[in-house]
């Protein structure tokens, strides 16, 4: 455990408290007080240096502050050509603001004026209070808060009738709904209504769900993150299909078992995430693609077929081409029977001021129909 260390003002005195922020970042080696007196210029310079300011002051001044910071980081930030650039200053960025810290009480409350009761999102987040005081970033904590209220008021999910999805910190939400409703109208293949599906990597359990709304007879749903086995089980509960889902923390395939449909839709880009929060849009090494496309032939019953939704937003960034996609698929002994697509319209398309706004507005996601190569179609 890192435990911070700063001199209170007012006693002059060393005070000291766990670090305890979950976004994966270094810890920083300095920290000096900060309040309603800290300019942007100052609390800049600061982080630039590598020290941390401690914020003792009103609650929406340090906000205040954080925003202003953010806007002297994108004032300073290069030009952005192409993906990696664009995550290097995401880095960057990250790093700068992150060097904003609240102490959060034993309790996991906030000892600031006009600041909310945080106490049961924090709970939700890290866990039940520790007894002790903690130190985590401002920007840390604000996602904490807004990942509470999506927990708590859900994701309407149309291919469920409206029925809500409600996620959990960490674990990545059914906002872009375009990926869900491919799933919730492809034709299924023969042998799943009434049958065994396996839903790889279920997150928050969503495509498990739209599968056994759908008829599919038992849904086995797997994920190897603690976070997403919680939320989806909590979900299966809600939506009363504990009896047709079963959440497995098997990690990507079930221990045994084979399935008439085997659903997966891995994270879309093929890169290196830099915290726990990235893990579910980068896929380092195609890592979880590849082990659903090597695995699927031996897991698929006669007749059954393998879903695969991706986008295509890594070939337009340049992280991967067309032909490796297709490649891989024909090294797994597969071929594609069919593929559906959609065009997504989620806000990020038509925002121009987004660096990469040329490959989101061109970007399509696909429901591939895989199927082990010889084999004939049976659909329903």
């Amino acid at each position: 455990m890192t435990v911070l260390s700063w001199t209170d003002p007012d006693t002059d005195t060393t005070r000291t408290a766990p670090w305890r922020a979950l976004g994966g970042g270094r810890p920083p080696r300095r920290v000096v007080v900060a309040d309603d007196r800290t300019t942007a210029r100052e609390a800049y310079r600061h982080a630039c240096e590598g020290t941390a300011l401690l914020w003792r002051g009103d609650y929406h001044g340090a906000r205040q502050l954080l925003s202003a910071l953010g806007r002297r980081v994108d004032r300073a930030l290069p030009p952005v050509d192409g993906f990696h650039e664009h995550r290097r200053n995401r880095s960057h960025r990250a790093r700068i603001l992150g060097m904003l810290l609240i102490v959060l009480d034993a309790d996991q409350g906030l000892d600031l004026r006009r600041a909310p009761d945080v106490r049961r999102a924090c709970a939700e987040a890290y866990g039940p209070a520790p007894g002790t005081p903690g130190v985590v970033p401002l920007r840390e904590l604000l996602g904490v808060l807004g990942a509470h209220e999506w927990r708590r008021t859900g994701v309407p999910v149309a291919a469920l009738d409206g029925a809500r999805i409600h996620p959990h910190y960490g674990v990545f939400a059914p906002v872009r709904g375009e990926y869900v409703d491919l799933v919730g109208e492809a034709e299924l293949p023969r042998g799943a209504v009434g049958g065994v599906a396996f839903d790889l990597g279920t997150g928050t359990g969503v495509l498990a769900a739209v599968l056994a709304k759908r008829g599919v007879g038992r849904v086995v749903a797997t994920d190897a993150g603690p976070r997403a086995l919680v939320c989806a089980r909590e979900n299966v509960d809600r939506l009363g299909l504990a009896d047709r889902i079963e959440v497995s923390d098997a990690g990507l395939w079930p221990a045994d078992g084979r399935a008439a449909l085997v659903v997966c839709n891995p994270p879309w880009l093929p890169a290196r995430p830099t915290s726990p929060l990235e893990e579910g849009v980068y896929d380092p090494d195609s890592r979880m693609l590849l082990g659903f496309l090597d695995g699927l032939t031996a897991r698929l019953e006669p007749g059954g077929e393998g879903w695969l939704i991706l986008s295509d937003l890594a070939e337009l960034l340049g992280l991967r081409d067309r032909d490796r996609l297709t490649d891989a698929f024909a090294a797994a002994g597969l071929r594609v029977a069919d593929r559906l697509d959609v065009r997504p319209s989620h806000p990020r398309v038509r925002d121009r001021t987004d660096p990469l706004h040329a490959a989101r507005a061109a970007e399509t996601t696909s429901l591939w129909r895989l199927v082990p190569t010889g084999e004939a179609v049976m659909r329903t």
